[in-house]
């Protein structure tokens, strides 16, 4: 018989209660004063099994000593033109809240194009989001509720999928593995909203390939989704891509400050200023430097094999299917923990 999730839960706190400096300091700055969540999450990710999770997690530990990630919220991406242009071919950002207070974030998978800067700011500008979330936005609304939020609901808006953009697999793999290995089971679901034909071709063949715990996450929506969303959020919060039935998606709204993905966007407005005060204040004294923040890489991704079978089964459907009459794009596929992307 396997170990009850509260015996789990005390056992792994004891493990993490013997922590040391410098460690001790970045698990602060993970669990934010919620530490059974923390370690919950990090258990479920290795299946509740108490001596995988704590090696998940020390990992991690190791991982943000060794890349600074505590003090990536300090390092803004400058000039902001080069920013606009991340944010332009990144296509992610902050609709709102769910009635429950859970942060409702939004992807534009089929339009990200990842073409306008190196692949270590793309990583950069991953992780900021990461980290504001965990650290300012999560923390904010467990105040507001009285309750622990340490999770969020993601929108993956599938409109533009095409298949040159497997080029990106690569890019995209790594940003996978890092939420995989060092910020898991974030999201509470994932809607898949404005899915083509080739979307859900994919879906057949990944589906199978993930853990019956994943695939619960996921609910592929009709159209644009405004329906069922509007169950859980209120239209305020709404990305733009799916207030107007039938609209489709797209990089532009009626006003640019409702386009989720837009620098212009007030979350990207405070999530920018926030980092370059927190930047102010950490050196007052010096110039911001010019150039991307350096993280290490991984060098093999857990979905590589993922994302073989993946890119075999495009390729047949290209063959055998005329695919090149739709449109395959980078695709965001949930995997076992975080968000395997194609």
């Amino acid at each position: 018989m396997g170990i009850v999730p509260d015996e789990a839960i005390n056992q792994f706190k004891a493990l993490m209660d013997q922590v040391e400096e410098p460690l001790k300091r970045t698990y602060q700055n993970i669990h934010q004063g919620y530490q059974t969540e923390t370690l919950i999450r990090f258990l479920k990710a290795r299946e509740w099994n108490v001596a995988k999770a704590h090696k998940m997690l020390v990992d991690c530990l190791h991982w943000r000593i060794q890349n600074d990630i505590d003090d990536i919220l300090v390092k803004p991406i400058v000039p902001t033109d080069l920013y606009r242009s991340v944010r332009d071919s990144q296509l992610i950002g902050m609709s709102g809240y769910s009635r429950e207070g859970l942060p409702v974030f939004v992807i534009g998978v089929g339009l990200s194009t990842f073409d306008k800067a190196s692949v270590h700011y793309y990583v950069q500008s991953h992780i900021q989001m990461n980290e504001y979330r965990d650290r300012v936005i999560l923390p904010s609304a467990s105040k507001k509720h009285g309750r622990p939020i340490t999770t969020c609901f993601k929108v993956l808006d599938m409109t533009g999928l095409k298949l040159s953009a497997l080029s990106q697999i690569k890019l995209l793999t790594i940003i996978s593995s890092i939420d995989d290995l060092n910020y898991p089971e974030k999201t509470k679901t994932y809607y898949i909203v404005n899915a083509p034909y080739i979307f859900s071709a994919c879906w057949k063949v990944v589906k199978p390939l993930l853990q019956e715990r994943t695939r619960k996450k996921v609910q592929v929506l009709p159209g644009n989704g405004r329906d069922e969303l509007l169950k859980i959020m209120d239209l305020a919060s709404l990305p733009h891509f799916c207030k107007r039935e039938g609209s489709g998606s797209s990089r532009h709204a009626d006003n640019a400050t409702e386009n989720c993905y837009s620098l212009d966007h007030p979350f990207h407005q405070q999530l920018y200023n926030y980092i370059k005060q927190q930047s102010q204040i950490n050196e007052p004294d010096k110039p911001i430097k010019q150039g991307s923040f350096h993280v290490d890489l991984p060098e093999a991704a857990e979905g590589t094999e993922i994302a073989k079978t993946i890119e075999s089964e495009l390729h047949k459907f290209e063959n055998g299917n005329g695919i090149s009459r739709y449109t395959v794009s980078t695709a965001l596929i949930p995997k076992a923990n975080g968000v395997y992307v194609i």
